[in-house]
């Protein structure tokens, strides 16, 4: 049939613009999901293993260096620390990394080394003056002054509480380290058991401990724990009641969390 003079026929229009627009929005926001999840990952991996990475190799490294200074020069007189203080207990051994929340800042750790020789300066936080062995882990890791993450926990090393004893020494001798992240040295102390031999290399000596007790979970303000005669506040059952020569490693857990403190405590057996 032909159509009416002055009939209007319908024409369809295709909203192409339209569609190629929505198309670019949908495309760019699928670019840009995919960009930030690449970052994320980077950022993972970047904290998770290349910070493992560089932190171990710099605390082998300086166990490296620390062992041949020692091995080519003679021993030096030691000297006593100053008692334990309540200061920075706890408050520190790893979070999400695994480092001590709340540690004190760098100008609070500085404290006379043990083995320092009679009229020396007193050596920087960071400075490493002892190895700690647990071959039970095969962990070998410097010891240095101080629980500060940046000057001391985050390069890979142990950190010794201020105002704790010097190793070998009677009361106790109270150690920080990363339990995940920047060579997370203490990741694995959960695995020790009693009996389990720890030792530690000084300049002068290499001092032999044995693990005793071991305190799963505790608050972070728990400062009992590295007291000189150790013993748990939150929980009293465990710790000790008389003096010693006594070894203290503390970490964050549960992996990954800064939540609680692991606490392995070790006698001194030579």
């Amino acid at each position: 049939m032909r159509a009416r003079v002055g009939q209007r026929v319908p024409v369809v229009v295709q909203s192409r613009g339209r569609r190629r627009t929505g198309a670019r929005v949908l495309w760019v926001c699928a670019e840009t999901v995919v960009t930030c999840g690449v970052v994320v990952l980077l950022l993972v991996v970047h904290q998770l293993w290349w910070t493992n990475q560089q932190a171990r190799a710099e605390a082998l490294q300086q166990v490296r260096v620390l062992e041949r200074e020692w091995d080519i020069s003679p021993p030096v007189p030691t000297s006593p620390t100053a008692p334990v203080t309540d200061a920075g207990a706890v408050s520190g051994a790893d979070a999400g990394g695994s480092s001590p929340s709340g540690a004190p800042s760098d100008s609070a750790t500085r404290r006379p080394a043990p083995d320092a020789a009679p009229g020396r300066s007193d050596p920087a936080p960071s400075d490493a003056f002892a190895v700690l062995r647990i071959p039970r882990l095969g962990l070998t890791v410097p010891v240095a002054q101080g629980i500060s993450k940046r000057s001391v926990l985050d390069k890979g090393y142990v950190g010794h509480y201020p105002g704790t004893a010097a190793p070998g020494r009677t009361g106790n001798f109270a150690l920080a380290g990363h339990r995940n992240t920047h060579g997370e040295p203490f990741r694995y102390i959960n695995r020790l058991a009693e009996g389990d031999v720890i030792s530690v290399r000084t300049r002068g000596a290499t001092y032999t401990y044995r693990v005793d007790q071991i305190l799963p979970r505790t608050a972070p303000r728990d400062v009992g724990v590295v007291r000189a005669v150790p013993r748990s506040i939150v929980k009293p059952s465990y710790g000790y009641d008389a003096p010693g020569a006594y070894l203290t490693l503390t970490t964050c857990t549960p992996e990954f969390s800064s939540a609680y403190r692991l606490v392995v405590w070790a006698k001194l057996v030579s």
